[in-house]
């Protein structure tokens, strides 16, 4: 394939999924956490994916937030080049504190083959979990400024991480989420909100299309439900990944404890898989 072969691709994926977020409807983007699953996304007819962290962590059997930025981007490179699909990829918080390494993330995360990638506002440090105010505008900025640089439309996502770090203030969430859509940010998500009012209340509150994740302990909304709110963007996060290794795990457990193997009456045949996979 030629470079202005994969420049057109490219730019095609980044209109596409540009688009989905303009639409009446709110649509669902599932995480894979490999080719595999990716592919298996595509052919389920899902209309863009999006990477996860956590998710592609487990599956080297390490532990959420100890992947690196060279890693990150591979991983999101292998989904992006899997499926003709839009991908937005998980970028956590830049990897990196300064405006600056958040740019260059974006950057390399564009040249991976993503047309979207989210950053979060959360440190990564116990003591100090959520970055200062204008410290995490300038940071959103810099994202902001690095996609617009790049000749295909690149959906940033600004993500206000305080309810998953124990501080569930809803107004310090709206006005970080009001400030990132000042900074530039295309779509706005603070995962692990409550309620389906906190969700309805922060829709209401900007001007961007807002992203919910679903899949999480605590409210579970179906897209209806959702969309009807004003919800446009729907992530499940690692849930796919974790209900995978649930069955693994309830699998491996039956087989160890029970000696038996009863769980393999509910796996996908050789044949189904071998279909959906042929080139």
């Amino acid at each position: 394939m030629t470079t202005d072969a994969v420049t057109v691709t490219q730019l095609a994926k980044g209109h596409a999924f540009f688009d989905l977020h303009r639409r009446a409807s709110a649509f669902i983007i599932p995480n894979p956490w490999d080719v595999g699953t990716a592919r298996l996304l595509a052919h389920l007819g899902f209309e863009a994916l999006a990477t996860t962290s956590m998710g592609y962590a487990f599956s080297l059997g390490r532990r959420d937030n100890t992947l690196n930025r060279r890693e990150t981007v591979a991983y999101a490179s292998a989904i992006a080049a899997s499926t003709d699909l839009p991908v937005s990829g998980d970028l956590e918080n830049g990897f990196g504190d300064t405006p600056e390494v958040v740019a260059e993330t974006i950057r390399l995360a564009a040249a991976a083959g993503v047309v979207g990638g989210s950053i979060e506002d959360a440190t990564g440090r116990a003591d100090h979990p959520i970055y200062e105010m204008e410290h995490s505008i300038d940071r959103v900025r810099a994202a902001v400024a690095a996609a617009r640089e790049l000749p295909f439309p690149f959906t940033l996502t600004g993500r206000a991480e305080n309810y998953l770090h124990g501080r569930k203030d809803l107004k310090d969430t709206i006005k970080r989420l009001q400030a990132y859509q000042e900074a530039g940010a295309d779509v706005l998500y603070a995962p692990g909100l409550a309620t389906k009012d906190d969700i309805a209340t922060v829709v209401r509150s900007v001007d961007r299309p807002v992203n919910v994740v679903m899949g999480l302990q605590g409210v579970q909304l179906s897209l209806a439900e959702l969309s009807e709110i004003g919800v446009k963007r729907v992530s499940v996060g690692s849930s796919l990944c974790r209900v995978a290794l649930g069955a693994f795990l309830r699998a491996a457990r039956e087989m160890r404890e029970r000696g038996t193997f009863d769980y393999a009456a509910e796996a996908v045949s050789p044949k189904e898989m071998s279909l959906i996979f042929t080139p």
